[in-house]
């Protein structure tokens, strides 16, 4: 796979990051978009998009305004975490899941007329990157409380570092995958 795709793709993510930003002032700057492309065992949707961004701005907007929006190491979503999503354009089911309560949400056809062109963008980033990673000789899905339910949920975290000292918490096993590059050194990330 190209080195420059994960980057291409980075950069997207905080360009639509940027864009929700807009319309949601108190939303915290996203530290590190590149860790969205090699999550595989996340708590918070089915697969990377903006809807899935759309949720995790839910996650920074609790984090920026101090609200406790999840229990259960993450994995519960409460009704505090359903007042912001929906404060960003997401819909909910009626009743909470056992395990990850009200974590599967949607975007409303409000939301995606709205972030159109946004969507757009995002969504060709994220074909060639997938183009990319099967041109490789295989395929990488985002996995999310659908398609964990009943499991162990995923491997441990690890911390991995780049070249300035930045973290992020990542499977060994996603990062042996391929390398990710860190948005403000462009240094890969290395289990420390």
């Amino acid at each position: 796979m190209s080195t420059t795709q994960p980057l291409v793709l980075a950069a997207e993510l905080a360009a639509a990051w940027s864009d929700i930003q807009a319309f949601h002032q108190d939303l915290p700057d996203l530290a590190s978009p590149e860790a969205l492309i090699g999550e595989s065992s996340s708590a918070c949707g089915t697969r990377l998009g903006f809807e899935r961004l759309l949720h995790e701005a839910a996650h920074g907007l609790a984090a920026a305004r101090d609200i406790r929006d999840t229990s259960r190491a993450g994995r519960y979503h409460n009704r505090r975490f359903l007042m912001l999503a929906s404060e960003l354009g997401l819909a909910h089911p009626v009743e909470p899941h056992a395990s990850s309560g009200f974590s599967q949400v949607t975007m409303l056809k409000e939301t995606q007329e709205r972030y159109a062109g946004t969507i757009e963008r995002l969504d060709r980033a994220l074909g060639a990157h997938q183009e990319a990673v099967a041109g490789e000789g295989g395929t990488r899905a985002f996995r999310g409380p659908a398609a964990r339910h009943g499991s162990s949920g995923g491997g441990v975290r690890v911390k991995a570092v780049c070249g300035c000292g930045r973290n992020v918490r990542v499977v060994p096993s996603v990062l042996a995958q391929a390398s990710i590059v860190c948005g403000a050194c462009q240094q890969p990330f290395k289990i420390a």
